[in-house]
């Protein structure tokens, strides 16, 4: 049995879950509203507030869909109550973020500013012109975006200059020696 995939999913106050047929599961809260279509061959439950998630074989594939199609619903549900959060810093002589409204500009070593939107249901925030937070409900959508931003100029591994994740550790290399 997948470890991941017996734990039932706890669902706070405040969130509700709906499992439509098809395996259709809507969840509902504070912080918005997710929907996803688990694989069919997956089974849902409600129990009290638990969503259970059942597998019918132990092949391979079905023991794999099981802690997917589980981490899936847990997601969901902790996107609508906590929400999910990245951290981007800017590190370089002249690179930095400036908010534009919903958007971002950012100024990484280019010609021109890049400018960046913010795709509905993800807020983008500057605290300051070297920290860049976004912020969601669906953690996936929230990890897209902060994986662009961060496209925009990745780490070098020479002087460390660039967006990077937040705690991200980058291993630096040592430059040429003269003669």
């Amino acid at each position: 049995m997948s470890r991941i995939g017996k734990k039932p999913v706890p669902v706070p106050a405040g969130v509700t879950v709906e499992i439509g047929s098809d395996n259709f599961i809507l969840v509902k809260g504070p912080k918005g509203e997710l929907s996803q279509k688990i694989h069919p061959d997956m089974k849902l439950r409600m129990e009290d507030d638990l969503v259970k998630v059942e597998r019918p074989t132990e092949n391979g594939y079905h023991r794999a869909l099981h802690g997917l199609s589980r981490t899936l619903v847990q997601n969901m549900v902790t996107g609508v109550s906590a929400g999910f959060e990245k951290t981007l810093e800017i590190q370089g002589v002249g690179y930095r973020a400036i908010q534009k409204g919903a958007d971002v500009e950012i100024q990484a070593g280019d010609s021109h500013p890049v400018l960046v939107q913010a795709p509905p249901g993800v807020q983008i925030e500057v605290s300051n012109p070297t920290k860049v937070y976004v912020r969601g409900a669906d953690k996936q959508r929230v990890g897209e975006v902060a994986a662009g931003i961060r496209a925009i100029r990745p780490p070098e591994p020479y002087k460390g200059k660039g967006i990077r994740y937040g705690g991200e550790h980058v291993r630096r290399k040592v430059g040429k020696t003269g003669k």
